[in-house]
């Protein structure tokens, strides 16, 4: 399929996620909860090594954009990937010359 060839409305969808993962850190977190499935923000931050307010607007910001997914048990929240095309995109990514 060509990009001419896209609808408005997925054109649309696709910038908007492209958009909330367009930073380093949003990158690393989603490469994380691929590679692990489900990471809580404790776990997530042992390897990031962020403010813990960093990583919440991060998580926060792509949960409302609907890329992750959160689950509550207990104390902990635990993060996973709700739209798991996007780790297409990144391979695709890795795979070009930047």
């Amino acid at each position: 399929m060509k990009i001419a060839e896209f609808s408005q409305e997925r054109l649309e969808k696709a910038a908007n996620v492209l958009k909330a993962i367009a930073h380093p850190i949003r990158i690393h977190i989603v490469s994380l909860l691929h590679e692990n499935t489900r990471m809580n923000v404790s776990e997530l931050l042992e390897i990031i090594q962020i403010d813990q307010g960093l990583l919440s607007h991060h998580l926060i910001n792509m949960k409302d954009k609907g890329i992750l997914a959160c689950e509550r048990e207990g104390k902990n929240i635990y993060y996973s990937l709700k739209e798991t095309a996007i780790v297409g995109v990144l391979e695709c990514m890795k795979n070009c010359k930047l």
